[in-house]
């Protein structure tokens, strides 16, 4: 199985896929780790990435999916994930079943909050407002209430699993 952490930067992605991964005992991806390094480059100096930036990040996604989903592997992925067409590019229909997805939703507020404490990240408070702009909240996931802490916010995700 593989569970996508979803949220804009800032919602705790890699915070509570780390916790998560660590409490099942599988393999942690960040999606993060997938950008090139022309990307990161551009949202370090708070310029939005573009539709065409995306897509090679996306297709290499998607073959890391394919790939852990050939192997059986248990995979926690953090990963922005904030429009639907990415989600469904991401998720084929034939693998619904092997990939869950877990949205971490939370106020512009809080986000921001956490994004002007975060240092030593390309991801600024200054893309907060195109994160959220881009932002296509999914109706078909699992919705965590990132207020929660983070232990409590990873037993219910187990428990929303079942797992």
């Amino acid at each position: 199985m593989i569970i996508i952490v979803m949220g804009v930067s800032g919602s705790g992605k890699s915070t509570i896929g780390k916790l998560l991964a660590d409490s099942l005992e599988w393999e942690f991806s960040d999606a993060d780790a997938f950008h090139s390094p022309e990307n990161v480059e551009k949202m370090r100096r708070g310029i939005p990435l573009s539709e065409a930036d995306r897509m090679p990040w996306l297709q290499d996604l998607q073959t890391a999916i394919k790939h852990w989903l050939q192997e059986n592997q248990n995979v926690v992925l953090a990963c922005s994930a904030l429009k639907d067409s990415y989600r469904q590019f991401l998720v084929l229909d034939s693998d619904r079943e092997r990939i869950k997805l877990v949205y971490l939703k939370g106020s512009y507020e809080l986000i921001q909050m956490r994004l002007q404490e975060r240092h030593n990240h390309y991801m600024s408070e200054k893309l907060l407002n195109s994160q959220f702009y881009t932002l296509e909240e999914p109706l078909d996931t699992i919705s965590m209430d990132i207020a929660q802490p983070p232990q409590l916010i990873v037993q219910n995700i187990r428990t929303a699993l079942g797992i």
